[in-house]
């Protein structure tokens, strides 16, 4: 008799082993627990019925996937954001750090041009925004600002992480920590209008495998929702933006560390 799976056990197979937009990789896990049963039969062990999360673990090893928000802390100059890839949607985090220098800005992490104009974009509009920002305009005299999207080796490119850009800059001027657990997506005008972006289904869904909590999008992708399956949707909180001040006031703690 052929083992039975939970639901509990694929879930942890599609949440802990795979992450892509088809099931080619759900396959080729379930086919591996199976091969694995059949040799436990073939040298006389008792023959597994039911497959649950703890037998998924066991056979399959350590998890290859990790909540990456959930086990994380909220950090000044550090803000989550959500980007479309040829797989699905997943998680990006931006960082910037500050430091004495006559260099404008840095820019790390494999970013294609587009992303690079989306943080030159969202630096002018900090700089000529600091005193509504609660940001001392001094502060950016003699200084040169970087930032860095991890997993370097992995091109990014695309306007909608403008918002998260701009949010990271002011994390990391106004001593605010931006909260882990909100993600973002955006594309964002010099004047602080956050534009519609593409992609916001599967990037919903990276923000609920990854422990989001709250989605910021674009007011114009609130009709997007209607292709967000019923429950992903009951499980995660959204605020739709028109401009970049109503990000930052959801996104970034009141209080400066």
């Amino acid at each position: 008799m052929a083992p039975k799976f939970t639901d509990e056990a694929i879930y942890r197979i599609t949440h802990d082993y795979t992450r892509e937009a088809g099931v080619r990789n759900l396959q080729r896990n379930i086919a591996s627990i199976c091969r694995k049963i059949a040799k436990e039969v073939a040298q006389g062990k008792a023959v597994r019925t039911l497959i649950d999360p703890e037998t998924v673990s066991e056979l399959l090893g350590a998890p290859k996937f990790f909540d990456e928000v959930a086990s994380e802390k909220d950090r000044v100059g550090v803000a989550t954001g959500l980007a479309w890839t040829e797989s699905g949607g997943d998680i990006i985090f931006v960082e910037a750090t500050k430091m004495k220098g006559k260099e404008d800005l840095i820019l790390t992490g494999s970013l294609g041009d587009v992303m690079k104009e989306s943080a030159r974009a969202a630096v002018s509009f900090v700089k000529a925004n600091c005193e509504e920002l609660g940001i001392d305009k001094k502060d950016f005299d003699d200084t040169t600002i970087h930032i860095h999207v991890p997993a370097g080796s992995i091109p990014k490119d695309g306007p909608s992480a403008g918002v998260t850009m701009a949010t990271t800059i002011v994390s990391l001027f106004s001593g605010r920590p931006a909260r882990r657990d909100v993600a973002m997506t955006g594309e964002m005008s010099l004047t602080g209008r956050v534009l519609a972006i593409g992609g916001l289904k599967e990037k919903v869904l990276a923000a609920r495998r990854a422990g989001v909590k709250t989605v910021l999008a674009p007011a114009k992708n609130q009709k997007d929702l209607e292709d967000i399956p019923e429950n992903v949707k009951q499980e995660l909180e959204f605020f739709f933006v028109e401009d970049v001040r109503e990000v930052l006031a959801q996104a970034l703690d009141s209080t400066p560390r």
